[in-house]
């Protein structure tokens, strides 16, 4: 039998994989909840304007490759290190390397969260993902954002959008994503518990080439699989 608390703990961080993220500066106050603060005077962008800037600087994004530091302040704080690359169309890796190990791959088809430490495994299936999943934000089809998410984008000088996800099911109340020089550099999830997950990404490579084996995974020998 699964230990409630462990899967609400592997759920979370599977939430944030930010992307993501990712899906996001260590929190405290965030360097976009820092922005909106710098320029109070600035006026949003309307909401389709505001989807067609976010959909532009996802497009240029057909893949990454990154570190992240994910940081969660809430009833499971704690602060997580990792890998991570993404590569359109619906490819996603998410790797927490300290202070525990765990996997998060996803494919057009599946995606798996390997816990190494339960000797865990589970599968589950995307589509039934994609509308609460931030992690996919960064890998799925741009043009299909705005049918799983209301899109904001609060201080029209600031490549900084608020996203707010139309499921009632979604596990999370908003998510943020930042733009530095065309690059996705930090995701800020609130979630339904509510908790909130920062997500910071470092040493940023660009549409780089990424070997298909980084997004598929096999169970270990031994290892207990979950379908979901």
């Amino acid at each position: 039998m699964v230990n409630l608390s462990t899967k609400k703990s592997t759920q979370q961080k599977m939430m944030s994989g930010a992307l993501a993220g990712v899906l996001m500066t260590s929190l405290g106050i965030s360097a976009p909840m820092m922005a909106l603060t710098q320029t109070a005077t600035a006026a949003p962008a309307d909401n389709l304007t505001a989807a067609k800037r976010l959909n532009k600087l996802l497009t240029n994004t057909k893949s990454m490759t990154a570190n992240f530091s994910q940081t969660t302040k809430g009833a499971s704080s704690g602060t997580f290190k990792g890998s991570m690359s993404v590569q359109r169309p619906n490819n996603f890796r998410w790797e927490t390397k300290s202070p525990s190990e765990q996997l998060i791959v996803a494919n057009g088809n599946s995606m798996w969260v390997y816990d190494k430490d339960l000797e865990q495994a589970t599968k589950q299936n995307v589509d039934s993902q994609v509308g609460n999943t931030p992690a996919l934000l960064l890998s799925g089809d741009p043009s299909k954002i705005d049918q799983n998410f209301k899109i904001t984008q609060p201080y029209d000088n600031k490549n900084y959008y608020v996203l707010y996800p139309k499921s009632d099911s979604a596990s999370f109340k908003s998510l943020s994503i930042s733009f530095s020089g065309g690059k996705p550099v930090m995701m800020v999830l609130n979630d339904t518990l509510g908790q909130t997950t920062s997500i910071k990404f470092s040493g940023i490579k660009m549409n780089p080439s990424i070997g298909s084996s980084q997004f598929k995974f096999t169970p270990p020998k031994g290892v207990d699989v979950i379908n979901q």
